[in-house]
Protein backbone atom coordinates (compact mmCIF):
# COMPACT_ATOMS: atom_id res chain seq x y z
CA UNK A 1 0.00 0.00 0.00
CA UNK A 2 1.35 3.16 -1.06
CA UNK A 3 0.93 6.04 1.14
CA UNK A 4 0.95 9.68 0.07
CA UNK A 5 0.50 13.07 1.86
CA UNK A 6 -3.03 13.51 1.26
CA UNK A 7 -3.60 10.38 2.71
CA UNK A 8 -1.17 10.16 5.71
CA UNK A 9 -4.39 12.11 8.36
CA UNK A 10 -6.81 9.14 6.98
CA UNK A 11 -4.31 6.42 7.31
CA UNK A 12 -3.28 7.84 11.03
CA UNK A 13 -7.37 8.00 11.42
CA UNK A 14 -8.44 4.64 10.46
CA UNK A 15 -5.25 2.99 12.55
CA UNK A 16 -6.48 5.40 15.80
CA UNK A 17 -9.88 4.06 15.43
CA UNK A 18 -9.31 0.64 14.87
CA UNK A 19 -6.90 0.68 17.84
CA UNK A 20 -9.56 2.46 20.26
CA UNK A 21 -12.14 0.12 19.01
CA UNK A 22 -10.14 -2.88 19.99
CA UNK A 23 -8.62 -1.59 23.17
CA UNK A 24 -12.21 -1.02 24.42
CA UNK A 25 -13.45 -4.34 23.43
CA UNK A 26 -10.79 -5.93 25.05
CA UNK A 27 -12.09 -5.41 28.39
CA UNK A 28 -14.35 -8.30 27.70
CA UNK A 29 -11.90 -10.56 26.87
CA UNK A 30 -11.41 -11.79 30.70
CA UNK A 31 -14.62 -13.27 31.03
CA UNK A 32 -14.44 -15.64 28.93
CA UNK A 33 -10.71 -16.61 29.97
CA UNK A 34 -11.29 -16.42 33.74
CA UNK A 35 -14.83 -16.10 34.72
CA UNK A 36 -15.96 -18.87 32.20
CA UNK A 37 -14.05 -22.05 34.08
CA UNK A 38 -14.18 -20.78 37.53
CA UNK A 39 -18.39 -20.71 36.85
CA UNK A 40 -18.07 -24.08 35.30
CA UNK A 41 -16.53 -25.27 38.59
CA UNK A 42 -18.79 -23.90 40.59
CA UNK A 43 -21.66 -25.02 39.22
CA UNK A 44 -20.57 -29.11 38.68
CA UNK A 45 -18.02 -28.95 41.69
CA UNK A 46 -15.86 -30.77 39.73
CA UNK A 47 -12.60 -29.08 38.61
CA UNK A 48 -12.04 -31.24 35.42
CA UNK A 49 -15.20 -29.74 33.54
CA UNK A 50 -12.83 -26.36 34.34
CA UNK A 51 -11.62 -26.31 30.45
CA UNK A 52 -14.93 -26.83 29.00
CA UNK A 53 -16.32 -23.22 28.79
CA UNK A 54 -12.92 -21.64 27.06
CA UNK A 55 -13.11 -24.89 25.10
CA UNK A 56 -16.18 -23.84 23.60
CA UNK A 57 -15.31 -20.33 23.57
CA UNK A 58 -12.37 -20.77 21.49
CA UNK A 59 -14.04 -23.04 19.20
CA UNK A 60 -17.25 -20.29 18.58
CA UNK A 61 -14.39 -17.30 18.21
CA UNK A 62 -13.20 -19.81 15.74
CA UNK A 63 -16.79 -19.96 14.02
CA UNK A 64 -17.19 -16.30 14.45
CA UNK A 65 -13.55 -15.73 12.68
CA UNK A 66 -15.37 -17.49 9.47
CA UNK A 67 -18.57 -15.07 10.02
CA UNK A 68 -16.81 -11.87 10.37
CA UNK A 69 -14.51 -12.97 7.20
CA UNK A 70 -17.60 -13.28 5.08
CA UNK A 71 -19.47 -10.39 6.75
CA UNK A 72 -16.06 -8.26 5.99
CA UNK A 73 -15.88 -9.17 2.27
CA UNK A 74 -19.67 -8.25 1.61
CA UNK A 75 -19.15 -5.12 3.74
CA UNK A 76 -16.03 -3.89 4.39
CA UNK A 77 -13.67 -4.93 8.12
CA UNK A 78 -16.14 -2.58 10.22
CA UNK A 79 -19.12 -3.82 9.77
CA UNK A 80 -17.72 -7.61 10.36
CA UNK A 81 -15.95 -6.68 13.37
CA UNK A 82 -18.78 -4.92 14.80
CA UNK A 83 -21.13 -7.81 13.90
CA UNK A 84 -18.66 -9.81 16.14
CA UNK A 85 -19.05 -7.46 19.09
CA UNK A 86 -22.55 -7.42 19.06
CA UNK A 87 -23.23 -11.56 18.53
CA UNK A 88 -20.54 -11.23 21.77
CA UNK A 89 -23.10 -8.66 24.08
CA UNK A 90 -26.00 -11.41 23.20
CA UNK A 91 -23.40 -14.14 24.15
CA UNK A 92 -22.57 -12.96 27.63
CA UNK A 93 -26.44 -11.98 28.78
CA UNK A 94 -26.65 -16.30 27.81
CA UNK A 95 -23.94 -17.05 30.25
CA UNK A 96 -25.77 -14.49 32.65
CA UNK A 97 -28.63 -16.26 32.94
CA UNK A 98 -26.88 -19.72 32.25
CA UNK A 99 -25.30 -18.97 36.13
CA UNK A 100 -28.49 -17.54 37.30
CA UNK A 101 -30.47 -20.88 36.72
CA UNK A 102 -27.08 -23.06 37.23
CA UNK A 103 -27.60 -24.61 33.34
CA UNK A 104 -24.16 -26.28 32.36
CA UNK A 105 -25.34 -26.33 29.23
CA UNK A 106 -26.91 -22.77 28.97
CA UNK A 107 -23.03 -21.71 29.84
CA UNK A 108 -21.51 -23.89 27.09
CA UNK A 109 -23.74 -22.20 24.60
CA UNK A 110 -23.50 -19.10 25.79
CA UNK A 111 -19.29 -18.91 25.79
CA UNK A 112 -19.54 -20.04 22.08
CA UNK A 113 -21.87 -17.44 21.38
CA UNK A 114 -19.76 -15.02 23.14
CA UNK A 115 -16.36 -16.25 21.47
CA UNK A 116 -17.39 -14.26 18.22
CA UNK A 117 -16.75 -11.10 20.43
CA UNK A 118 -13.49 -12.67 20.59
CA UNK A 119 -12.84 -12.64 17.29
CA UNK A 120 -13.39 -9.44 16.43
CA UNK A 121 -10.76 -8.02 19.56
CA UNK A 122 -8.21 -10.31 17.34
CA UNK A 123 -9.27 -9.82 13.90
CA UNK A 124 -8.33 -6.16 14.22
CA UNK A 125 -4.77 -6.92 13.64
CA UNK A 126 -5.21 -8.32 10.02
CA UNK A 127 -7.15 -4.87 9.41
CA UNK A 128 -3.75 -2.84 11.15
CA UNK A 129 -1.49 -5.11 8.91
CA UNK A 130 -3.45 -3.69 5.68
CA UNK A 131 -2.95 -0.44 6.80
CA UNK A 132 0.25 -0.33 8.13
CA UNK A 133 1.41 -2.04 4.44
CA UNK A 134 4.65 -4.50 4.28
CA UNK A 135 7.14 -2.13 5.08
CA UNK A 136 5.83 -1.19 8.41
CA UNK A 137 3.37 -4.21 9.38
CA UNK A 138 4.55 -5.71 12.23
CA UNK A 139 4.61 -2.14 13.76
CA UNK A 140 1.02 -1.59 13.06
CA UNK A 141 0.39 -5.30 14.25
CA UNK A 142 2.08 -4.46 17.52
CA UNK A 143 -0.12 -1.31 18.10
CA UNK A 144 -3.38 -2.98 17.81
CA UNK A 145 -2.20 -5.95 19.49
CA UNK A 146 -0.52 -3.77 21.90
CA UNK A 147 -4.12 -1.87 22.49
CA UNK A 148 -5.59 -5.29 23.25
CA UNK A 149 -3.31 -5.02 27.23
CA UNK A 150 -6.00 -2.11 28.27
CA UNK A 151 -8.55 -4.45 28.45
CA UNK A 152 -6.61 -7.51 28.76
CA UNK A 153 -4.62 -6.49 31.99
CA UNK A 154 -7.93 -4.53 33.66
CA UNK A 155 -10.36 -7.08 32.61
CA UNK A 156 -8.58 -9.54 35.11
CA UNK A 157 -8.33 -7.23 38.20
CA UNK A 158 -12.06 -6.19 37.73
CA UNK A 159 -12.75 -9.92 39.23
CA UNK A 160 -13.47 -8.72 42.74
CA UNK A 161 -15.07 -5.71 42.10
CA UNK A 162 -17.57 -6.89 39.24
CA UNK A 163 -18.50 -9.82 41.38
CA UNK A 164 -19.76 -7.18 44.08
CA UNK A 165 -21.77 -5.37 41.20
CA UNK A 166 -23.44 -8.48 40.50
CA UNK A 167 -24.43 -9.46 44.16
CA UNK A 168 -25.76 -6.05 44.11
CA UNK A 169 -27.88 -7.23 41.20
CA UNK A 170 -29.35 -10.04 42.75
CA UNK A 171 -26.64 -12.12 40.38
CA UNK A 172 -23.86 -14.97 40.90
CA UNK A 173 -20.74 -13.09 41.90
CA UNK A 174 -18.62 -14.82 38.89
CA UNK A 175 -21.30 -13.53 36.31
CA UNK A 176 -19.58 -9.85 36.94
CA UNK A 177 -17.20 -9.62 34.07
CA UNK A 178 -19.64 -10.73 31.80
CA UNK A 179 -21.66 -7.71 32.34
CA UNK A 180 -18.66 -5.70 31.88
CA UNK A 181 -18.11 -7.43 28.76
CA UNK A 182 -21.77 -6.21 27.65
CA UNK A 183 -20.59 -2.52 27.87
CA UNK A 184 -17.58 -3.13 26.80
CA UNK A 185 -18.62 -4.96 23.52
CA UNK A 186 -20.73 -2.35 22.52
CA UNK A 187 -18.68 0.42 22.98
CA UNK A 188 -16.42 -1.16 20.54
CA UNK A 189 -18.86 -2.01 18.07
CA UNK A 190 -19.54 2.20 18.03
CA UNK A 191 -16.31 3.36 18.00
CA UNK A 192 -16.01 0.61 14.68
CA UNK A 193 -19.34 3.19 13.11
CA UNK A 194 -16.97 6.15 12.16
CA UNK A 195 -14.77 3.86 10.31
CA UNK A 196 -17.57 2.72 8.20
CA UNK A 197 -17.94 6.13 7.01
CA UNK A 198 -14.54 6.92 6.27
CA UNK A 199 -14.36 3.21 3.98
CA UNK A 200 -17.49 4.95 2.31
CA UNK A 201 -15.65 7.79 1.42
CA UNK A 202 -12.86 6.02 -0.44
CA UNK A 203 -10.57 4.64 2.70
CA UNK A 204 -9.67 0.38 2.19
CA UNK A 205 -9.86 -0.58 5.41
CA UNK A 206 -11.87 -3.13 3.60
CA UNK A 207 -8.87 -5.41 2.48
CA UNK A 208 -10.10 -5.72 -0.62
CA UNK A 209 -9.51 -2.98 -3.35
CA UNK A 210 -12.99 -1.73 -4.80
CA UNK A 211 -12.28 -3.57 -7.95
CA UNK A 212 -12.42 -6.62 -6.48
CA UNK A 213 -15.62 -5.53 -3.94
CA UNK A 214 -17.39 -4.87 -7.48
CA UNK A 215 -16.55 -8.62 -8.36
CA UNK A 216 -18.93 -11.60 -6.51
CA UNK A 217 -17.84 -12.00 -3.17
CA UNK A 218 -17.60 -15.70 -4.11
CA UNK A 219 -14.10 -14.80 -5.51
CA UNK A 220 -12.65 -14.15 -2.07
CA UNK A 221 -14.09 -17.34 -0.86
CA UNK A 222 -12.66 -19.60 -3.26
CA UNK A 223 -9.83 -21.46 -4.19
CA UNK A 224 -6.62 -19.20 -2.57
CA UNK A 225 -3.17 -19.26 -1.65
CA UNK A 226 -2.82 -20.21 1.98
CA UNK A 227 0.63 -20.36 4.04
CA UNK A 228 0.78 -23.29 5.61
CA UNK A 229 3.93 -22.54 7.92
CA UNK A 230 1.81 -19.41 9.19
CA UNK A 231 -1.36 -21.00 10.10
CA UNK A 232 0.45 -23.85 11.86
CA UNK A 233 2.91 -21.72 13.92
CA UNK A 234 -0.68 -19.80 14.70
CA UNK A 235 -2.14 -22.61 15.86
CA UNK A 236 0.38 -24.56 18.05
CA UNK A 237 0.96 -20.83 19.75
CA UNK A 238 -2.82 -20.52 20.89
CA UNK A 239 -2.86 -24.59 22.03
CA UNK A 240 -0.31 -24.24 24.05
CA UNK A 241 -1.13 -21.16 25.51
CA UNK A 242 -4.97 -21.40 26.28
CA UNK A 243 -4.19 -25.28 27.49
CA UNK A 244 -2.22 -23.54 30.10
CA UNK A 245 -4.32 -20.53 30.98
CA UNK A 246 -7.53 -22.76 31.09
CA UNK A 247 -6.67 -24.90 34.41
CA UNK A 248 -4.33 -22.16 36.07
CA UNK A 249 -6.62 -20.01 37.35
CA UNK A 250 -8.50 -22.80 39.03
CA UNK A 251 -4.99 -24.51 39.72
CA UNK A 252 -4.29 -21.24 41.80
CA UNK A 253 -7.89 -20.91 43.74
CA UNK A 254 -6.97 -24.82 44.45
CA UNK A 255 -3.32 -23.66 45.89
CA UNK A 256 -5.57 -20.95 48.23
CA UNK A 257 -4.84 -18.17 46.35
CA UNK A 258 -7.79 -15.84 46.54
CA UNK A 259 -9.53 -13.94 43.93
CA UNK A 260 -6.87 -10.69 44.44
CA UNK A 261 -3.62 -12.98 43.81
CA UNK A 262 -5.48 -14.80 40.45
CA UNK A 263 -6.26 -11.49 39.01
CA UNK A 264 -2.99 -10.35 39.29
CA UNK A 265 -1.32 -13.33 38.05
CA UNK A 266 -3.75 -13.89 35.17
CA UNK A 267 -3.25 -9.90 34.76
CA UNK A 268 1.18 -9.90 34.19
CA UNK A 269 0.50 -13.01 31.87
CA UNK A 270 -2.01 -10.68 30.01
CA UNK A 271 0.58 -7.55 29.97
CA UNK A 272 3.11 -10.14 28.88
CA UNK A 273 0.53 -11.05 26.21
CA UNK A 274 0.23 -7.86 24.46
CA UNK A 275 2.22 -5.06 25.72
CA UNK A 276 5.48 -5.87 24.27
CA UNK A 277 4.38 -5.81 20.77
CA UNK A 278 5.21 -2.17 19.87
CA UNK A 279 8.87 -3.90 20.23
CA UNK A 280 8.16 -7.10 18.91
CA UNK A 281 6.48 -5.85 15.99
CA UNK A 282 9.18 -3.31 15.23
CA UNK A 283 11.85 -6.78 15.74
CA UNK A 284 9.80 -8.30 13.31
CA UNK A 285 10.54 -5.66 10.37
CA UNK A 286 13.69 -5.40 11.38
CA UNK A 287 14.88 -8.90 12.42
CA UNK A 288 12.16 -11.31 9.98
CA UNK A 289 9.88 -13.92 10.92
CA UNK A 290 12.39 -16.46 11.64
CA UNK A 291 13.90 -14.70 14.41
CA UNK A 292 10.74 -13.96 16.10
CA UNK A 293 9.57 -17.90 15.70
CA UNK A 294 12.85 -19.23 17.35
CA UNK A 295 11.76 -16.37 20.40
CA UNK A 296 8.72 -17.77 20.76
CA UNK A 297 9.77 -21.09 21.09
CA UNK A 298 12.54 -20.68 23.93
CA UNK A 299 10.03 -18.19 25.63
CA UNK A 300 7.06 -21.55 25.84
CA UNK A 301 10.37 -23.94 27.00
CA UNK A 302 11.75 -21.72 29.58
CA UNK A 303 7.75 -21.35 30.74
CA UNK A 304 7.24 -24.87 30.78
CA UNK A 305 10.74 -24.89 32.77
CA UNK A 306 9.64 -22.83 35.41
CA UNK A 307 6.42 -23.79 36.30
CA UNK A 308 7.13 -26.91 36.48
CA UNK A 309 10.23 -25.88 38.67
CA UNK A 310 7.26 -24.40 41.34
CA UNK A 311 4.21 -25.62 40.20
CA UNK A 312 2.15 -24.68 43.42
CA UNK A 313 4.31 -21.53 44.34
CA UNK A 314 2.45 -18.50 43.39
CA UNK A 315 5.48 -16.23 42.90
CA UNK A 316 7.27 -19.04 40.38
CA UNK A 317 4.11 -19.35 38.31
CA UNK A 318 3.47 -15.49 38.10
CA UNK A 319 7.42 -16.31 36.35
CA UNK A 320 6.06 -18.95 34.27
CA UNK A 321 2.87 -17.55 33.08
CA UNK A 322 4.85 -14.11 32.28
CA UNK A 323 6.98 -16.03 30.16
CA UNK A 324 4.09 -17.72 28.53
CA UNK A 325 2.16 -14.85 27.42
CA UNK A 326 5.77 -13.22 26.47
CA UNK A 327 6.21 -16.79 24.12
CA UNK A 328 2.72 -16.11 22.70
CA UNK A 329 3.11 -12.49 22.13
CA UNK A 330 6.23 -13.31 19.79
CA UNK A 331 4.77 -16.30 17.91
CA UNK A 332 1.45 -14.49 16.84
CA UNK A 333 2.93 -11.57 15.51
CA UNK A 334 5.33 -13.47 13.37
CA UNK A 335 2.32 -15.96 12.37
CA UNK A 336 0.21 -12.90 11.88
CA UNK A 337 2.36 -11.23 9.79
CA UNK A 338 3.58 -14.24 7.34
CA UNK A 339 0.01 -15.52 7.04
CA UNK A 340 -1.33 -11.39 6.05
CA UNK A 341 2.13 -11.30 3.40
CA UNK A 342 1.90 -14.58 2.07
CA UNK A 343 -1.28 -14.34 0.36
CA UNK A 344 -2.89 -12.02 -2.40
CA UNK A 345 -5.17 -9.24 -1.45
CA UNK A 346 -7.67 -10.83 -3.15
CA UNK A 347 -7.30 -13.81 -0.90
CA UNK A 348 -6.75 -12.19 2.75
CA UNK A 349 -9.78 -12.43 4.16
CA UNK A 350 -10.12 -16.46 3.55
CA UNK A 351 -6.69 -17.01 4.72
CA UNK A 352 -7.09 -14.92 8.04
CA UNK A 353 -10.51 -16.80 8.92
CA UNK A 354 -8.33 -19.97 8.34
CA UNK A 355 -5.53 -19.01 10.20
CA UNK A 356 -8.27 -17.94 13.71
CA UNK A 357 -10.03 -20.96 12.71
CA UNK A 358 -6.90 -22.92 13.08
CA UNK A 359 -6.21 -21.00 16.64
CA UNK A 360 -9.95 -21.64 17.67
CA UNK A 361 -9.65 -25.85 17.28
CA UNK A 362 -5.99 -25.87 18.11
CA UNK A 363 -7.19 -23.94 21.37
CA UNK A 364 -10.81 -25.46 21.77
CA UNK A 365 -9.30 -29.40 21.39
CA UNK A 366 -6.28 -28.15 23.81
CA UNK A 367 -8.19 -26.36 26.67
CA UNK A 368 -10.44 -29.81 27.58
CA UNK A 369 -7.41 -32.39 27.28
CA UNK A 370 -5.58 -29.90 29.33
CA UNK A 371 -8.23 -30.31 32.53
CA UNK A 372 -7.30 -34.13 31.90
CA UNK A 373 -3.61 -34.00 31.98
CA UNK A 374 -3.68 -31.72 35.19
CA UNK A 375 -6.50 -34.71 36.65
CA UNK A 376 -4.28 -37.35 35.78
CA UNK A 377 -0.83 -35.76 35.95
CA UNK A 378 -1.09 -32.55 37.42
CA UNK A 379 0.08 -29.20 36.38
CA UNK A 380 3.70 -30.00 36.45
CA UNK A 381 2.80 -32.49 33.32
CA UNK A 382 0.88 -29.82 31.45
CA UNK A 383 3.62 -27.07 31.07
CA UNK A 384 6.08 -29.24 29.97
CA UNK A 385 4.22 -31.41 27.68
CA UNK A 386 3.16 -27.65 26.11
CA UNK A 387 6.80 -26.86 25.80
CA UNK A 388 7.80 -29.67 24.37
CA UNK A 389 4.59 -29.35 21.70
CA UNK A 390 5.90 -25.51 20.33
CA UNK A 391 9.25 -26.80 20.42
CA UNK A 392 8.66 -29.73 18.08
CA UNK A 393 6.30 -27.27 15.90
CA UNK A 394 8.16 -23.67 15.89
CA UNK A 395 11.84 -24.59 15.74
CA UNK A 396 11.00 -26.05 12.00
CA UNK A 397 8.74 -23.28 11.07
CA UNK A 398 11.89 -21.05 11.90
CA UNK A 399 14.28 -22.99 10.32
CA UNK A 400 12.36 -23.42 7.15
CA UNK A 401 11.85 -19.29 7.14
CA UNK A 402 15.36 -18.68 7.78
CA UNK A 403 16.22 -20.65 4.21
CA UNK A 404 13.07 -18.61 2.74
CA UNK A 405 13.70 -15.28 3.82
CA UNK A 406 17.57 -14.26 4.31
CA UNK A 407 16.85 -10.58 4.59
CA UNK A 408 14.37 -8.68 7.30
CA UNK A 409 11.09 -9.52 6.41
CA UNK A 410 9.35 -6.89 3.55
CA UNK A 411 5.97 -9.18 3.04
Amino acid sequence: MTITTDSMPTTRTRLALLTAATAVGSIGLAAGGLAGPLLAVDLTGDPATAGLPIGVHVAGSAVGAVLVSRVSARAGRPAGLALGYLLGVAGAVIVVAAAAWAGLGLLLAGSAVFGVGNASVFLARYAAAETGGPATRGRALGIVLFAVAAGAVAGPNLLAASGRLASALGLPDLTGLYLISVVAFLAAAALLAPLTLILEKGGHLSGISPSIRRTSPRSTWGRAVVPWRAVALLAVTNLVMVGVMAVAPVHLVGHGHGPAVVGGIVSVHALCMFVPSIVSGRLLDRAGPAIVTTAAALLLVASGVVGAAGADDGLTLLVSLGLLGLGWNAGVLAGSALLTAGVPRRDRLRAEGLGEVAMGLAAGGGAPVAGLVVASGGFTALVIGAAIVMLVVAIPVAVTLGERFGEPFQG
